[in-house]
């Protein structure tokens, strides 16, 4: 088994799907104008979001949600930058950067729609 993808319910996927694109460097391998609106994006090892707007399912709150609960990691080999690129680009902070006990460097930022995102440079990659 190979896990295919991680699915958001979000307001408004194709915003979302194009800032993910621009600011994270993920690829819109799959759009869909028509609702449910859903759009797959791929980084280039393979794993993939889709973000989708399905008005007969609950629209969680993401910006209420700890961190903790729910969050998109990715890497950045220049942590500091890569968090400075995407506050400019209209996400929030949700935490300081932190260096954990093994000396990988992890911060918490939230995308436009709430999201959690982590951005995480490792000391010893996974």
């Amino acid at each position: 088994m190979k896990l295919e993808h991680v699915a958001l319910n979000l307001p408004d996927p194709k915003a979302a799907a194009a800032w993910y694109a621009e600011n994270l460097g993920l690829r819109i391998v799959k759009a869909n104008d028509a609702a449910p609106f859903e759009h797959f994006l791929a980084d280039d090892g393979g794993s993939m979001l889709e973000f989708y707007a399905n008005p007969t399912a609950e629209l969680p709150d993401y910006a209420v949600m700890s961190p903790f609960t729910l969050h998109l990691a990715f890497t950045a080999d220049d942590i500091t930058a890569t968090y400075e690129n995407l506050l400019g680009a209209g996400a929030t902070t949700a935490g300081e950067m932190v260096t954990t006990p093994a000396g990988d460097k992890i911060v918490f930022l939230r995308d436009p729609w709430g999201v959690a995102l982590q951005l995480v440079s490792r000391n010893v990659p996974l």
